[in-house]
């Protein structure tokens, strides 16, 4: 008896040991993903957007009139082809394995790596997601569920959230993006980064999950535009996919 007491005992610390470690391990674990939350909004795990241009699903000419044909081909084929070619660049030289970290990972701790790689990489996340949330036939022309729920309740009407919205596009000084960002507490917030920066940036002031994005540089809409920004902006609100938009947030959130 005395013999399986001694053994009971052993086999109790060897347990308690066991469950002291794993909990340690836990706990690191634990704490690294709720830093992450913390810092985005939302788990950058999540975070599927490819390091290669994904293909166009409708045609250059399709979003007419809101966006012409010669716009959209130089946009995608020029502009967003160089951010997708440069990330690739300089996650070649700066050592990251793209099979293994999600673009909003890398994006989250962004300030650890080159002014070549903050750039691009923000380039292409942006284009990525600005390509999916427009559409040539939008079959709403706002959200529904839980995401129409949450605009209302954060800017009490959906008229409301789209002014906020489009006077931060309008105001955005230089070349940049205008967000809506579903933050870490839970709220929706307007804003707007420089350059190509997004809410998913350590080094981002706005922070959050990016949940519809515009392009305000001059080479999105000055073709057909000119110098008229705020008609760019009005235009773009007909090809919004709404749909594609609540889908995604729900999923994310």
């Amino acid at each position: 008896m005395k013999n399986d007491n001694n053994e009971s005992r052993r086999d109790f610390i060897k347990t308690g040991a066991k469950a002291t470690l794993a909990a340690g391990i836990s706990a690191t674990a634990l704490s690294s993903f709720a830093e992450n939350i913390k810092l985005t909004g939302y788990n950058q795990q999540k975070e599927t957007t490819p390091y290669t241009q994904t293909p166009l699903a409708y045609n250059y000419n399709t979003l007419e009139p809101s966006i012409d044909a010669t716009t959209m081909e130089i946009h995608y084929t020029k502009h967003a082809a160089a951010y997708a070619k440069n990330l690739g660049d300089a996650c070649a030289a700066e050592n990251v394995n793209t099979q293994t970290t999600p673009l909003g990972t890398l994006l989250a701790s962004v300030s650890k790596y080159s002014t070549k790689m903050r750039n691009n990489a923000g380039g292409h996340y942006n284009h990525e997601l600005f390509w999916k949330t427009m559409t040539p036939q939008p079959s709403a022309t706002m959200p529904s569920g839980k995401l129409s729920d949450i605009i209302i309740r954060d800017f009490n009407s959906f008229g409301a959230f789209k002014s906020q919205f489009s006077d931060a596009a309008k105001t955005r000084f230089g070349s940049g993006w205008a967000w809506l960002v579903y933050t870490n507490d839970k709220k929706l917030v307007i804003g707007s980064t420089p350059n190509q920066d997004n809410p998913l940036m350590d080094v981002s002031d706005l922070k959050g999950f990016p949940v519809i994005g515009i392009d305000v540089w001059e080479h999105a809409y000055y073709l057909k535009y000119q110098n008229k920004r705020p008609d760019y902006i009005t235009a773009w609100w007909n090809v919004v996919d709404w749909n594609f938009i609540q889908q995604r947030f729900e999923a994310n959130i």
